[in-house]
């Protein structure tokens, strides 16, 4: 039976990684509905209740990217609670302090390395599961990519399809069309990053001992926390960041709000499906960078997309840093 410290401390550690999802759809709510809004399609308050509603439907859709992450990263078996509370407060730092400064950045990385980190600073690189940090490497690596060729793929097939139809019916199709791809970008959003969440506290509770898990599942308690908390977290998303993707990147019409949105969600849901965990910021700001290549390759600021791909080489630096530092010292203040 656990004790009434532990117990508080297991608290401390949930609610802060909740505190973590609920930055992840603060910062990331643009993911979902940046396109969307720069388009005029819909507006930012509809477009922040859709990508709730649909972030909190998507999150209740599996449990596979849950346990890659919560058994994934480290040896369950090989950790404590405080390398748990060290990773993702380092996490959830980082992901608040972009989301201020108007940065996209990545919460799978920031977690990822986080709890690495701490996992490191607390018994070496032995705790850490190699073959699983190698597939979430592998996904966040290739998944950019396919977002990029196939955010210019379907923007190329839009064009020669309707290349004989007048702009401003194209505009009027994607205007309807476009509500459903950004529903479905909010959906596999919540299918993925809510799990990372759910993961992590799943982690919690394997090694404090308190739930009596004897194998890695994920209670539906838990399941349903972390997907109302990255709703909320969505649906008072960060304006901030919605302009830098929406506007700052390129000028996009509805037809190209579609093409984007379609590509990263169709690879954000394949990924969530076999269990590979994703950045959703990598995958639609590629699929924007793929689509607007097709246009011209002056037709995209290269500059701010340059920013963003700065502030994602910094999070696994930082965070992996940020996570071994905050184990240390919250180590020291439950030894004293």
């Amino acid at each position: 039976m656990i004790d009434s410290t532990s117990l508080t401390f297991l608290i401390a550690v949930i609610l802060i990684a909740l505190a973590f999802d609920f930055a992840n759809g603060f910062n990331d709510a643009a993911n979902a509905i940046a396109t969307v809004v720069s388009t005029r399609v819909m507006s930012p308050l509809v477009a922040v209740t859709m990508a709730g509603v649909m972030n909190f439907l998507g999150a209740l859709s599996g449990t596979a990217v849950a346990k890659a992450v919560g058994k994934g990263v480290v040896d369950p078996d090989s950790v404590t609670l405080v390398v748990v509370a060290g990773g993702v407060a380092a996490a959830a730092a980082w992901v608040f302090l972009a989301s201020r400064m108007g940065l996209p950045v990545s919460g799978s990385h920031s977690l990822i390395a986080g709890v690495a980190g701490a996992g490191i600073a607390h018994g070496g690189t032995g705790v850490l599961v190699g073959s699983g940090i190698m597939k979430i490497v592998l996904g966040l690596a290739f998944s950019p990519l396919l977002g990029l060729t196939g955010g210019f793929a379907i923007m190329l097939t839009i064009y020669w399809v309707f290349r004989h139809v007048s702009p401003a019916m194209v505009t009027s199709v994607f205007s309807k069309l476009q509500i459903g791809t950004a529903a479905a970008m909010a959906f596999s959003h919540g299918s993925n990053d809510a799990q990372k969440t759910m993961g992590i506290i799943t982690l919690a509770l394997f090694v404090s001992r308190a739930y009596n898990l004897e194998t890695f599942e994920i209670p539906f308690w838990v399941i349903l926390l972390s997907a109302s908390v990255m709703a909320l977290g969505t649906y008072f998303g960060g304006s901030r960041v919605i302009r830098t993707l929406g506007v700052r990147i390129i000028t996009m019409r509805p037809v190209h709000g579609f093409a984007a949105e379609s590509a990263a969600a169709t690879v954000i849901e394949v990924a969530t499906r076999i269990g590979i965990p994703v950045s959703t910021t990598h995958v639609i700001t590629s699929t924007i960078l793929g689509m607007g290549s097709t246009r011209r390759i002056s037709a995209v600021r290269w500059g701010v997309a340059k920013g963003i791909v700065y502030a994602w080489v910094l999070t696994f630096p930082i965070c992996g840093v940020l996570g071994a530092g905050l184990y240390l010292l919250v180590n020291l203040a439950t030894k004293s």
